[in-house]
C-alpha cells in the first residue's frame, strides 16, 4: 500500500505514486504465466503542509464524517514512525493495512480515473515496496529524500521522481482497464537526473486507486513478474 498527496502540476508525463510508487522494472521476455507482486502505497498531496499539522490535518475534515476523520488520524499516526515503511514490522504493516481497508470501504470517489482529484504531484508517505525502500542496503545508500509521483489524467502519463541522493525518474503511459485500475507501461528513465534511457516497455504493471480524496490517495501496485524458461 502506498500513501500519497497531490500538488497540482501542469506539465506532467506521469502519476503512484505510485504513489508515487517508483518500482523497478522486471524482466518481461517470456510467455510463461505471470505472477503479480502486489505492493501498497499511501500518498499525500505534495507541499500541502498538512502532514506537519498533526492536530488539524485537513480542512476537508469539516465536511467529512467523524469516522473518516478518525480513520485518517489513525492512519497518519500509524505510519508516522515507520520511515516511509522501511522500519515497519509485520505487525505494523498489518495495522496500517487494517486502517486502510476501513478507509477504502468509505471511498468517496468511486471512479478515480474520471476525477480531477487524481491530477497533480503526490508525495509518497508509506509503501510496502522493497524496490522503493531498498531495506537490504545500508541506510546511506537508500532513497532518503522525498519521493513523488505526478499524474496527468488527461494525457494518461505518470512520472515517479526520487530526490536525494539518487534523483532518478521513471515515466510511464497509463492504459485504463476500468474506472479504478490502469496498466502502467514505463517507457523512459533518467538516472541521477542526467542519463536518459528510453525503454520499449521493459517495465510494466497494474495500478489500482483504492481511495482518493483531495489530499490522500491509497494505491495498490502489481508488478508483472515473468519466469524466463529455456525451451
Amino acid at each position: 500500500m502506498a500513501l500519497s498527496v497531490p500538488t497540482p502540476t501542469a506539465t506532467l508525463p506521469f502519476k503512484y505514486a505510485i504513489d508515487s510508487h517508483h518500482s523497478k522494472p522486471n524482466s518481461l521476455f517470456s510467455s510463461s504465466p505471470q505472477k503479480l507482486n502486489t505492493t501498497h502505497l499511501i500518498l499525500q498531496v505534495a507541499d500541502s503542509g498538512k502532514w506537519s499539522n498533526m492536530v488539524s490535518f485537513f480542512p476537508g475534515f469539516i465536511t467529512e464524517g467523524r469516522d473518516v476523520q478518525s480513520l485518517k488520524v489513525d492512519l497518519y499516526e500509524a505510519i508516522a514512525p515507520l520511515d516511509r515503511g522501511a522500519e515497519a514490522t509485520p505487525e505494523d504493516q498489518q495495522r496500517v493495512d487494517q486502517i486502510a481497508r476501513k478507509l477504502e470501504a468509505v471511498n468517496p470517489v468511486k471512479e478515480p480515473l474520471k476525477s480531477d482529484l487524481l491530477n497533480g504531484k503526490w508525495e509518497l508517505f508509506y509503501t510496502t515496496s522493497q524496490s522503493i525502500l531498498q531495506t537490504q542496503r545500508p541506510k546511506l545508500l537508500r532513497p532518503n529524500g522525498k519521493i513523488y509521483q505526478a499524474i496527468n489524467v488527461d494525457t494518461l502519463r505518470a512520472q515517479n521522481i526520487e530526490t536525494w541522493p539518487f534523483y532518478n525518474q521513471a515515466t510511464a503511459n497509463l492504459v485504463p482497464l476500468n474506472s479504478r485500475r490502469v496498466a502502467v507501461k514505463f517507457d523512459f528513465f533518467k538516472i541521477a537526473n542526467l542519463i536518459p534511457i528510453k525503454s520499449a516497455g521493459s517495465g510494466r504493471g497494474q495500478l489500482e486507486i483504492t481511495y482518493l480524496n483531495e489530499d490522500l490517495r491509497l494505491t495498490e501496485y502489481q508488478e508483472e513478474i515473468e519466469v524466463i524458461c529455456s525451451s
